[in-house]
């Protein structure tokens, strides 16, 4: 059996997967939208003129606090384009399957059953979050 073949099968198989698909589109999308590459520039300006302020022997405190407003200004633009917000959400579905996936092989290299191996569930309770009293949490 040749491991590495396998490996290159299952990579195939998630690039025909749904949300691997969405994934990609949202990232096509983003790549294209000339108001999501100008603040991705902008924010990259701002991050390169606040890093150079501090790194001055003595910066400059309202620069510095200027740059940081600006920095969220752009950012909170950046994240509330409806382009970002699809990427966003397609990139978290698809870094939710290889977790499932990662999970799922280290449990077979520490022996457990391929065919029927199953990673924990993460567990969220509404429990007003004390802990004190619950033993679900991990």
């Amino acid at each position: 059996m040749d491991i590495i073949k396998l490996t290159r099968e299952l990579g195939a198989a998630i690039q025909q997967d749904e949300r691997y698909i969405r994934f990609t589109q949202a990232r096509q999308a983003n790549e294209s939208d000339a108001e999501l590459n100008e603040l991705m520039g902008q924010i990259q300006m701002i991050q390169m003129n606040y890093q150079m302020e501090a790194s001055k022997e003595t910066p400059d405190s309202a620069k510095m606090k200027e740059y940081e407003e600006s920095f969220n200004e752009a950012y909170t633009k950046f994240m509330d384009n409806e382009k970002m917000q699809a990427y966003d959400a397609a990139r978290t579905e698809v870094d939710a399957m290889m977790n499932y996936i990662m999970q799922i092989l280290g449990l077979c290299v520490n022996g457990a059953d391929p065919a029927t191996c199953e990673p924990e569930e993460e567990h969220h309770h509404d429990c007003g979050g004390s802990c004190s009293s619950c033993s679900g949490c991990h």
